[in-house]
């Protein structure tokens, strides 16, 4: 059952550079939207909606902004902006398949802000369906933490869950759990009722294939492009299908 993705450490990795730039409020406001749209509008009952809230106030949004953005989840609201949830699809240097998730009430705007991001770093904004075929949807439950394997192991196999990853980070050791979207809450908890420490809850694109970036100038473009898509306010998502040298990344991100 155990597996290791090379994407997911360098997804982390990125995660501790952006972490220094942080996320927009508009970005954090719209997450809890969507987590309140997509469940109960109760953090308590509501595991991804109690992470967002989280983000959001250690990003010092105010309560009554979070409030706000609850409402308008739940459609208690009074707001003349009808926000849409939209995923569109492209290509990066090298032909890598690119996947973002968006929350924008004005879908002209968006497609033109990233169609910009796309040409200026060496991609293009394809079709809908051009890429998305490469991915798969999964639901992840993250932990933080040094993690009992055996027991990890033991537990994921009760709750049914596809696979897991331990994270092999000496700073942010943990695990990453997959499985498939309707288990995603019985497997968070069933960790939960065993003791795990559950940082996270989360829906996540998997690639059914990669490809591998070594040439220096394309990873640099390609991190410029990631960067310039997760920017935009509208954007809440991106997933990318490529494999990086850690060295690679690190002389790219400079």
């Amino acid at each position: 059952m155990a597996g290791h993705s090379k994407w997911a450490n360098i997804k982390r990795q990125k995660a501790r550079v952006d972490a220094k730039k942080g996320k927009t409020f508009t970005q954090l406001s719209r997450a809890i939207i969507v987590a309140a749209r997509n469940g109960i509008p109760d953090p308590a009952g509501n595991f991804q909606l109690r992470t967002a809230i989280e983000k959001a106030k250690a990003a010092g949004i105010p309560n009554e902004n979070i409030e706000r953005a609850i409402a308008k989840g739940a459609g208690t609201y009074q707001d003349d902006s009808i926000l849409e949830e939209i995923r569109y699809e492209g290509y990066g240097p090298g032909g890598v398949a690119i996947l973002i998730e968006a929350l924008t009430d004005n879908r002209n705007r968006t497609a033109a802000d990233l169609r910009a991001a796309f040409s200026k770093n060496g991609g293009n904004l394809g079709e809908t369906g051009c890429v998305s075929w490469m991915f798969t949807q999964k639901g992840v439950v993250i932990l933080e933490g040094a993690i009992n394997e055996e027991k990890l192991l033991e537990v994921s196999l009760e709750a049914d869950a596809d696979s897991y990853e331990i994270v092999d980070d000496p700073e942010n050791p943990g695990a990453e759990i997959f499985t498939e979207i309707t288990n995603l809450e019985n497997l968070n908890q069933t960790l939960q009722a065993e003791g795990f420490p559950v940082k996270e809850v989360e829906l996540r694109w998997l690639p059914s294939n990669t490809i591998e970036v070594n040439d220096e100038e394309q990873a640099r473009f390609l991190l410029r492009l990631i960067d310039a898509l997760e920017s935009l306010d509208d954007v809440q998502n991106v997933t990318a299908n490529f494999e990086m040298a850690e060295e690679l990344m690190t002389a790219s991100l400079v």
